[in-house]
């Protein structure tokens, strides 16, 4: 029989981290893990890696405010963070040249949210065929590059595509 791996994953599927404030607040720099996920910064919103991602390429775009819903931001941040999915489309068709991309927000437990109270925008990569027997039988994933390698991969592609080295944050 063969296994498949992922232990970064017990965390997650035991419950058994500890909680640590809301897992999109950056707060400061000494969060080095998480700092690691985040991959492209403007003035008000950021992009994260999903470190339990559906598939590869998993991005979130993140205002830096602590807001639970879209009602909740500023003109601006809502304006940023569409600006910002437009920018992961892009980077996104570059980096993976995926078939399709599901773009979505889960407001309230009812709709999805696993973070009710930090509003983000989920961008998934799709292939044809990516949901195969693993996902359907096995319920499991099968994700063929880890977190660092795809922040590597998409990085220097937001630094270009975003006209900068990948911080506009002022």
């Amino acid at each position: 029989m063969d296994r498949l791996w992922s232990p970064w994953r017990l965390e997650y599927v035991t419950g058994s981290k500890p909680d640590e404030g809301c897992v999109f607040c950056l707060g400061d720099a000494s969060d080095s893990e998480r700092r690691s996920l985040v991959i492209y910064e403007r003035k008000t919103c950021y992009v994260i890696l999903n470190k339990y991602p559906y598939n590869n390429g998993h991005v979130m775009v993140v205002p830096y405010r602590h807001v639970p819903s879209l009602t909740a931001l500023t003109q601006d941040e809502r304006h940023e963070m569409a600006d910002l999915q437009a920018l992961c489309e892009r980077a996104l068709n570059e980096a993976y040249t995926p078939h399709g991309i599901n773009v979505g927000v889960n407001l309230g437990k009812p709709a999805g949210a696993g973070v009710l109270e930090h509003v983000h925008v989920h961008l998934v990569p799709r292939w044809n065929g990516d949901t195969n027997f693993m996902t359907v039988v096995g319920t499991t994933r099968v994700l063929p590059e880890d977190l660092p390698q795809s922040a590597a991969r998409l990085k220097p592609i937001f630094g270009r595509l975003g006209g900068g080295g990948g911080t506009e944050k002022e």
